[in-house]
């Protein structure tokens, strides 16, 4: 059994395991546990969200006969592997992981521990692929946009950075953001405040950075040209207020809003 604050600290030698992951359950996490080839997967459901985008891997695992299901946003931390494991409630479950006995409204630690009797998977690995993406080449300064904070290169400081995974630390202080971007976006996964998954955000304000996270149910969480092109900010920083972001004002008004910034930032 693995219990982990996301699901890329996870390496081979977890193949065959049951592993509780608190990333979100979306594609881009599913495809990373089909290819570890693993028993069982738990995600955090990042509030559901547009689309369903916080737990669309369940189906596409069932597929490759893998059982996964999700543990509800409301009752555990996303991005936080031990809070999900003693305080995760299931949320939503697949057909194989309905039939090793995990069931809606479960415990966290019941459902993983059923899931040690899953067959191992048997088909091929469903794939997706993560995308780094210009999305605005006409500010100032350059607006990119990430589908997993993962994708952030060195080049993409004093950019404007619009990613897709969730606003939570998941490794200390230091995996906020790898680079002093100009601005930042992250997805709020079904936040309901600071101090529950958007911890990414006092952090950047610390540096200076403005961040915002984007409400869950207008974007889809691992799709950065989704929330671009249709995120509405949820929870801003105080960097960020102080340049007049608001919650309910969309990414791109916020992008528009930047203050002219000088031409040696322009990338």
């Amino acid at each position: 059994m693995w219990i982990v604050n996301s699901i890329t600290q996870v390496g081979p030698p977890a193949q065959g395991q049951v592993v509780v992951a608190a990333s979100h359950g979306g594609l881009i996490a599913g495809a990373i546990a089909a290819a570890l080839k693993l028993r069982a997967v738990v995600f955090n459901d990042a509030g559901g969200g547009k689309d369903g985008a916080g737990m669309a891997s369940l189906t596409p695992l069932a597929r490759m006969g893998m059982a996964a299901c999700t543990v509800s946003r409301r009752s555990a931390c996303i991005g936080d592997g031990e809070h999900m494991w003693e305080h995760g409630v299931v949320s939503h479950v697949n057909a194989l992981a309905q039939a090793c006995g995990v069931s809606v409204g479960m415990a966290c630690a019941d459902a993983a521990q059923r899931l040690q009797e899953a067959p191992l998977p048997h088909g091929q690995p469903f794939t997706w692929s993560e995308g780094r993406y210009l999305l605005n080449s006409e500010q100032p300064v350059q607006v990119w946009g990430c589908d997993s904070v993962t994708l952030v290169q060195p080049d993409d400081a004093n950019r404007v950075l619009v990613i897709a995974s969730h606003a939570a630390l998941h490794a200390g202080p230091a995996s906020a953001l790898p680079v002093p971007a100009a601005a930042a976006f992250f997805h709020d996964a079904g936040s309901w405040g600071e101090a529950q998954g958007l911890s990414r955000l006092p952090v950047l304000a610390e540096r200076g950075v403005p961040a915002a996270a984007v409400h869950h149910q207008s974007a889809r969480i691992g799709d950065a040209r989704s929330m671009y092109a249709d995120g509405v900010l949820s929870f801003c920083n105080a960097p960020a207020r102080a340049l007049g972001w608001r919650a309910g004002q969309s990414v791109q008004e916020a992008v528009a809003e930047l203050p002219q910034m000088h031409e040696a930032l322009c990338v």
